[in-house]
């Protein structure tokens, strides 16, 4: 049974370890929507302690404090392998959840019930669902900048997708790290997780597979000196030539609100704080079969995380998809 308490016109929900990076932007986003406000905040190693997120004050409470049956939606930024738990409290408690961990990915393993939150590929699923898997930031900029191209199988049968993206340092969490500090990290750019080891790649095969490609993906992160932003640089092998490199992306996304595709290269500067996803296409030149190159820009934190987990959220909720989101 859902208390809404003096939550007078506004849908309760809470924030499962609200302290990291994607809780706090969470929070903040919360903070500003008009129609749902903050229940609870969670944080253990953190709890009793008091922040500023989106111009309010939030005081963390412990996991088990939480009052999970006083929310009509639960966030789950909780670490990958400790969320699922969680997800299933949540959900006897009679709120629905949006997963923002690893657990109930595709790849992951999980055998829990709950659609992939890449909202533009799954908004019916979505809206009709108890548990939402919140895609990761990765997946959700090289996915999306795919989707055009697999889903009309354009890519070449058997063929290899590289991409090459880049990350701000808040993309590997809140835990303090000595190669995240900003001596280590400032006025420098690396690669890391090589040889494609990254735990993201199982998730972007996964949903390559159901949208019916059997291409290979090299995936190559790297580490941007900023807190904020992805950019990814995707190398496409073609089935045939495009007479209009751009049309699959504007067939595909027409009347998306949190899609952008345009002629330019996208730039971080074009997405930080915002909850979209920035795309162009280029044939490239100088090679012996069709290819292309398209580049995709999020902020890794908004629609790369809490925006997109928002993004489904309002939908879980029956309100407006766009309410309470920074276009």
């Amino acid at each position: 049974m859902i208390v809404y308490a003096s939550l007078v016109h506004k849908l309760p929900v809470g924030v499962l370890g609200a302290s990291g990076y994607a809780g706090r932007e969470l929070c903040a986003l919360i903070a500003r929507h008009p129609g749902v406000e903050l229940a609870f905040a969670s944080a253990n190693e953190r709890r009793g302690e008091r922040a500023v997120l989106g111009g309010r004050e939030v005081t963390f409470v412990a996991p088990d404090d939480a009052r999970l049956d006083r929310a009509a939606l639960v966030f789950s930024a909780l670490p990958h392998g400790a969320s699922s738990a969680w997800v299933t409290r949540a959900r006897e408690a009679g709120a629905k959840v949006v997963d923002l961990s690893a657990d109930l990915r595709p790849g992951s393993g999980s055998t829990m019930a709950a659609p992939y939150g890449l909202t533009e590929l799954e908004r019916e699923a979505v809206q009709s669902a108890d548990v939402v898997a919140n895609p990761g930031c990765y997946p959700t900029a090289v996915l999306l900048a795919l989707l055009p191209l697999l889903v009309r199988g354009l890519v070449a049968p058997g063929g290899t997708i590289s991409v090459v993206a880049a990350s701000g340092v808040t993309g590997a969490g809140f835990t303090p790290r000595h190669d995240l500090l900003f001596a280590e990290v400032a006025e420098d750019y690396r690669p890391y997780a090589v040889g494609n080891t990254h735990r993201h790649l199982a998730e972007m095969t996964a949903v390559m597979r159901r949208l019916g490609s059997d291409a290979d993906l090299i995936f190559t992160p790297h580490l941007l000196p900023v807190a904020r932003g992805i950019l990814a640089t995707i190398t496409v092998p073609l089935a045939a030539p495009l007479a209009d490199v751009l049309a699959p992306w504007r067939e595909q996304y027409a009347g998306e609100p949190f899609i952008e595709v345009v002629d330019s290269v996208p730039a971080l500067r074009d997405v930080v704080r915002r909850n979209v996803v920035r795309i162009t296409a280029k044939p490239v030149a100088g090679v012996r079969s069709p290819t292309l190159l398209v580049v995709s820009a999020i902020d890794n934190l908004v629609k790369g995380a809490a925006g997109q987990a928002l993004q489904n959220g309002n939908l879980l909720l029956g309100l407006e998809e766009t309410a309470g989101l920074p276009a």
